[in-house]
């Protein structure tokens, strides 16, 4: 099977369940959005030389896989097809969110992005999530959106930051 279809040759893509739409729609932004944080957490497990993180991230690939299925997927029929994604989801965001933020000092003031690599792209990863939440909010004004996709956004940001402080052992760089 050859990868090019050249369907999409005049900006058309085709949705879950075969609708078709332009390639610069909010949802297809938003799916577009997702699959960009998932390469970024790609990345950082790859720079990763401890694999503190590998199982956390390697868990959210997989979660983010289903988001951006469940946004790509308008019609409730399509999505009756696709993996379970419930609150437990969430609540095991925060559980993680948790444990790590009560081994790290408390926060004073604003943290700089930075620090070490890894915290780096954890950071530069948390700001593509920010964005990708961004425009998902944007689409829901507009259409229907999955309802577990914003909190699930929303609580991956902050992990993504409790990974960077955690990466830099807790010496963060205030402004």
């Amino acid at each position: 099977m050859k990868i090019y279809t050249k369907t999409g040759d005049n900006g058309e893509t085709s949705l879950c369940g075969g609708t078709r739409t332009q390639k610069n729609s909010l949802r297809v932004s938003a799916y577009g959005e997702i699959d960009e944080l998932n390469s970024h957490i790609g990345l950082i497990l790859s720079i990763d030389e401890d694999k503190k993180f590998d199982e956390i991230l390697m868990q959210i690939q997989k979660d983010l896989f289903v988001v951006g299925a469940y946004i790509a997927s308008p019609e409730t029929k399509a999505q009756d097809s696709l993996p379970k994604f419930d609150n437990k989801k969430i609540e095991n965001l925060e559980n993680i969110i948790d444990k790590i933020s009560a081994t790290l000092p408390e926060i004073k003031r604003f943290i700089l992005p930075g620090g070490s690599r890894l915290a780096a792209e954890l950071h530069i990863a948390r700001t593509v999530c920010r964005r990708a939440e961004r425009t998902c909010t944007a689409l829901k004004e507009e259409e229907d959106l999955f309802v577990n996709v914003l909190p699930y956004l929303n609580r991956l940001s902050d992990l993504l930051f409790v990974l960077a402080r955690h990466a830099n052992n807790g010496t963060d760089t205030f402004a």
